[in-house]
């Protein structure tokens, strides 16, 4: 601990000042236990104090989790768990501003500019020393893999959290290259002796004939050609835009092949994307809810068979894991080509815990961390964990080969079932794990089969935008940019395809655009992106 002071110590003075000012409690955080040289399990049990957030179908108290049962049972040491399923950005903001502070924040979920602030103002503490003193798990994942230890370093130089690493292929052929999918109901195309549509036009037709020709054959027209969650994520319609040209993703932002990077939302290609959207509303096509419902409406429909088309990332989690649904493939469109839109998206968080300056047992407190990456540890905390005889498990456990291997899901949706289960933070599973550690999911491998047949043969674009860590000018220009120009995105595209007036509107929109910021997030994006390239 000392030797961390040395490095932090004007960190620690600063924030003992702020703290001691709005703090409510004194005893927040836990004692000073005065334990050095730690080892697992210790002799006597302790208890550290964190705060989480969790799925709402998950325990109120994560200690009922088997996962934490089996880690306390290892290591003597208990969780006290401040634990939020809903809201948790707001009340843990409330809880800091309160001073109010427990040992460490687990799945936290800072942004960027959350993660500068709370350093900046003293609520967190430095953790590289932590890291090179005690924490040989981490250490060798980041001496072995530099590319994450860059990504978890700060402009400043210091590493403020513990990330989440989850490998699942690479490259193109990574499972994150797109972020959502669009499935078609082959069982309509059957009944309707109709072919998997190659083209934008051949869409339509399809389309217009799942609402004009009662493919379930119940006599009635309660049919839904396309549904979509309009507004970015895995259920928006994004995906369809790269047959018209350069595409959208959530970010709105791709890496031309000349290492320019290109904002996507401004170009003639996305505008002929939202004319086709326009084109399927004219013809009565997309979901009447589309831009309004939620996922809970979303998903409902899904489960009745109502969809011709849909957008999700895992087909299991809508409609089901059955035959009525296959993949969409890449269309063609106007131009002859099929192009697939690379997301930015890879299996990594830069922030998935932090310690707090109120933390008096940092040597404990980032051993326990450190626990969480032993390979088997990691595969657990990600998915979910073996032979608890209350619930369905996701794993068997092969003790010949101390490894993990995937259970069928039975047709359990595998977010609802990881869910129940797992407990997150941080962790890292490399690809190097899979057949030795642990089996890859079933459905993972599914996904990227689909992925490798139907949609990497049209991604055109080598390079995605990396996950850079900004200084905080730069990350507050990009935040502000961003806050306002995301939603007026998002509410043109809206309006243009439920009421048309593109063109009319388009040049008005480029100039709002610009009003917004667009040329500096640009430059922004540019310069860090160079900067990247240079330093690989």
């Amino acid at each position: 601990m000392k030797k961390w002071m040395t490095v932090g110590s004007v960190l620690v003075a600063s924030s003992a000042l702020l703290l001691a000012g709005c703090s409510k409690k004194d005893e927040a955080a836990s004692p000073d236990y005065e334990l050095e040289e730690v080892k697992f399990p210790l002799k006597d049990e302790v208890t550290l104090k964190f705060m989480t957030s969790s799925s709402p179908l998950s325990p109120k108290d994560p200690n009922q989790k088997l996962i934490l049962k089996r880690m306390e049972k290892a290591t003597n040491v208990h969780i006290d768990w401040t634990n939020y399923q809903s809201d948790f950005a707001e009340k843990r903001n409330l809880d800091i501003s309160s001073g109010d502070l427990p040992d460490a924040i687990h799945n936290d979920g800072a942004s960027d500019v959350e993660l500068m602030n709370w350093a900046k103002q003293g609520v967190i503490i430095p953790v590289e020393d932590l890291i090179k003193d005690y924490m040989p798990n981490l250490k060798k994942i980041l001496d072995e893999n530099p590319q994450y230890k860059s990504m978890i370093t700060a402009p400043d130089g210091h590493i403020y959290s513990f990330p989440w690493i989850e490998e699942l292929g690479e490259g193109k052929e990574s499972i994150h290259s797109v972020n959502d999918m669009a499935w078609i109901n082959v069982d309509w195309l059957k009944k309707l002796n109709l072919p998997m549509p190659q083209t934008t036009d051949d869409l339509v037709k399809v389309l217009e004939a799942f609402k004009t020709q009662d493919p379930n054959g119940n006599g009635k027209q309660d049919e839904i050609p396309m549904s979509f969650v309009n507004g970015g994520g895995n259920e928006d319609f994004k995906m369809l835009f790269g047959a018209f040209g350069i595409g959208d993703n959530d970010d709105h932002l791709v890496v031309n092949n000349d290492g320019t990077v290109d904002f996507t939302a401004d170009n003639e290609e996305y505008k002929e994307g939202v004319k086709f959207m326009r084109q399927l509303q004219e013809k009565g096509l997309i979901d009447k809810e589309a831009f309004e419902q939620d996922w809970n409406t979303y998903i409902a429909k899904g489960a009745e068979k109502l969809y011709g088309v849909y957008f999700t990332w895992d087909k299991a989690n809508v409609s089901g894991m059955n035959d009525s649904y296959d993949v969409l493939p890449a269309l063609a469109g106007p131009s002859g080509k099929k192009h697939i839109t690379r997301s930015n998206g890879m299996g990594f968080q830069r922030d998935r815990m932090v310690i707090t300056s109120a933390n008096k047992n940092l040597e404990l407190t980032a051993k326990w961390i450190d626990y969480q990456y032993r390979p088997l540890q990691s595969v657990q905390n990600n998915w979910g964990t073996y032979g608890d005889k209350k619930q369905q498990n996701i794993f068997e456990f092969d003790k010949a080969t101390n490894s993990l291997k995937h259970l069928p899901l039975e047709g359990t949706a595998p977010a609802e079932l990881r869910q129940k289960t797992e407990i997150g933070g941080p962790l890292a599973i490399l690809n190097s794990y899979y057949g030795k550690v642990t089996t890859m999911p079933d459905d993972a491998k599914w996904r990227l089969d689909l992925l490798k047949e139907y949609y990497v043969p049209y991604m055109d674009n080598e390079n995605i935008y990396p996950k850079v860590f900004m200084n905080e000018k730069d990350l507050d220009k990009i935040s502000q940019v961003e806050a306002d120009m995301n939603d007026y995105i998002y509410r043109k595209r809206a309006e243009w395809i439920v009421n048309g007036n593109i063109d009319k509107e388009w040049d008005s929109y480029l100039k709002e655009l610009d009003k917004y910021g667009l040329n500096d997030w640009l430059k922004i994006k540019q310069k860090y992106y160079d900067s990247n390239q240079k330093n690989k």
